[in-house]
């Protein structure tokens, strides 16, 4: 039994997609994951499943989810580790940056090209800081999230990847209630 923690991209938002967390985690029980967990409205889940792999897991989940929805929704799907390591890796730790909220995770469903990471790290934006990994990136805003020119659909622009952003309290939360 493998644990995970999931997020979906863009439920939730704006009136758009709406999935309510009872529903899903009731979904997912359905689709055979066990001990689901949902945090907020945003997407984030926990389960734990025997499923072979995280794409077989991706593809139950997103068929499900459609199935019952009618709408597509990306899922990204990691293991406690993978998420504990991008949380440790995170260059922007100054304790006033996380407590007033300007901590954020860009995390990408796939590795971009050397060439897009290059270019992108070339690019500059006021009050804001970015470094790129493999699967994510740290984006610390100087004046919060809301105000931040390098946002998700820009990093998906940028990357040529599709990407999902929480912040450092999800993130942190998410492994909280994971172990």
């Amino acid at each position: 039994m493998k644990r995970y923690i999931g997020f979906l991209r863009g439920i939730n938002v704006g009136g758009q997609k709406k999935v309510p967390m009872s529903e899903l985690r009731s979904l997912l029980m359905d689709i055979g994951l066990l001990n689901v967990k949902t945090y907020i409205q945003s997407g984030n889940i926990i389960f734990d499943s025997n499923v072979g792999s995280v794409e077989d897991l991706n593809v139950l989940i997103g068929k499900s989810i459609f199935g019952r929805f009618g709408f597509k929704v990306p899922v990204l799907l990691k293991s406690v580790i993978e998420v504990v390591d991008i949380l440790d890796k995170n260059p922007y730790g100054d304790q006033e940056d996380l407590d007033a909220n300007k901590v954020y995770f860009v995390l990408l469903f796939t590795k971009p090209t050397k060439e897009s990471v290059i270019v992108l790290e070339q690019e500059e934006y006021v009050n804001e800081k970015f470094k790129i990994a493999k699967d994510c990136v740290y984006l610390c805003c100087g004046q919060g999230y809301g105000k931040a020119k390098l946002n998700n659909n820009l990093v998906e622009r940028k990357l040529q990847v599709e990407a999902t952003t929480r912040n450092y309290r999800t993130m942190k939360k998410m492994v909280d209630l994971a172990v």
